[in-house]
């Protein structure tokens, strides 16, 4: 059996951990920038604030209904989250985190003799040592168990924030009940199609007579979707991290900008924070790609997405080493932009191979002291925290997010801890 456990409106609900008078009162949480909604109690659900909305657009209604907002604080997130998964790993130690508010537990080989108490210990744990709230689905398959979670969390009076697929009537149930364009896997386009064919919820998807179809539009993710749905694990089990085939890191500016130092610094910063996520999965990359995108709206000519690509000698995943080749390919994308103003800029690197398989150059390699180097930041960053040891180039910061309504760090700054009086 897996168990998918989901944290209700998960940035929320950390913001209201260390604010708990804005429990029951509609709260949202804003993207990088404070741009986009990105998490929205149920309260604020109800008043018809919709998913990615633009906060400029609805800066009245959120006035007029009295909604807390606050800007993303992905630190606190961050650490609540592994405190999240550090209780599930009580339960059993096959883990897989999905995301940063969903794990998925395997609890093949472990002997548990009711599922639905099981699941409630978890909720009420994870409420009582963190004041989260979880939902947890549970059946025979990922798929499935993603089904469980979402009728769990729809129906929670009647649930208690648990649901159990563990018997034919309910899986049929359950698909029965389930939209087609709700199943794990099946996208906008592919649920389209589906729908042109009648086939409107995962049940219909199971049926016999649509399987040529799913074998020739959807191939082998497609029979993986249905096996996933019948009750059979077609899945991998997560234990061997899955490499990602490119890497990026591309962020809005708060003001559009054109100056070679304003940018550089950022550009500098995205190719260190790439770097360090090369790190973080055991990679290497061979090709740098540097990318600034124009306000359309703002500029005369068609062309508003500009990139330069270099492909390196040798792999690498030395923050000095992308960090260089990145500032190289700006001054290359400059050159013939001086009129131009940018409000986004990315480092992205791809052709990654595993920092175990790296072919060497004999004749021009990296300086082997970059490794000894890159090991002895990330140590100190990890102690110290917010990256506090950086490269030359990002010395003087030269721009920080919008975060006008940013929370304190509670778990992950000394300096912005929680103080309790006592009288």
């Amino acid at each position: 059996m897996y168990a998918l456990v989901d944290c209700n409106n998960f940035y929320v609900s950390c913001e209201r951990v260390f604010q708990p008078q804005w429990q029951d009162k509609p709260v949202v949480v804003l993207s990088n920038n404070d741009g986009c909604i990105i998490s929205r109690s149920e309260e604020a659900k109800a008043l018809g604030i919709g998913m990615a909305e633009p906060e400029f657009k609805i800066r009245a209604v959120l006035q007029q209904n009295n909604v807390k907002v606050f800007s993303s604080n992905y630190s606190l997130y961050g650490d609540l989250s592994q405190r999240v998964m550090g209780i599930m790993r009580l339960y059993t130690p096959n883990v897989e985190e999905y995301s940063i508010d969903e794990a998925f537990l395997d609890f093949n080989g472990v002997d548990v003799p009711n599922y639905h108490a099981l699941g409630l210990e978890m909720r009420n744990r994870v409420q009582k040592w963190l004041s989260l709230p979880i939902c947890v689905g549970i059946a025979p398959s990922k798929t499935l168990s993603k089904a469980a979670n979402r009728i769990a969390k729809k129906f929670q009076g009647r649930t208690q924030g648990i649901y159990v697929i563990d018997s034919e009537e309910k899986r049929i149930k359950a698909l029965k009940w389930l939209k087609i364009e709700d199943v794990w896997g099946i996208g906008y386009r592919t649920a389209k199609k589906l729908k042109a064919k009648n086939v409107l919820t995962a049940y219909d998807f199971t049926l016999p007579q649509l399987e040529p179809w799913i074998k020739k539009e959807m191939g082998v993710v497609g029979m993986r979707i249905k096996m996933e749905l019948e009750g059979n694990p077609a899945i991998g089990d997560g234990s061997v991290p899955e490499q990602k085939k490119s890497i990026a890191t591309t962020r809005s500016f708060p003001k559009q900008l054109k100056d070679y130092d304003l940018i550089r610094e950022r550009v500098s910063t995205f190719a260190s924070v790439t770097a360090e996520k090369l790190r973080k999965q055991n990679s290497m990359c061979h090709t740098v790609i540097v990318m600034l995108v124009a306000d359309k709206h703002s500029i005369d000519t068609p062309k508003y997405h500009y990139s330069r690509a270099i492909t390196l000698p040798f792999a690498t995943n030395s923050a000095l080493t992308i960090s260089n080749a990145s500032i190289q390919l700006l001054k290359d994308l400059l050159a013939g932009t001086d009129t131009v103003k940018f409000k986004k800029a990315g480092v992205i690197v791809s052709e990654l191979v595993p920092d175990n398989a790296k072919q060497f150059n004999l004749f021009n390699d990296e300086d082997p002291r970059h490794l000894a180097l890159m090991k002895t930041m990330d140590k100190v960053n990890s102690k110290m925290g917010s990256r506090i040891v950086r490269l030359g180039a990002q010395a003087q910061k030269t721009w920080d997010m919008n975060q006008n309504m940013l929370s304190p760090r509670y778990t992950t700054d000394i300096n912005e801890i929680l103080v309790v009086q006592c009288r």
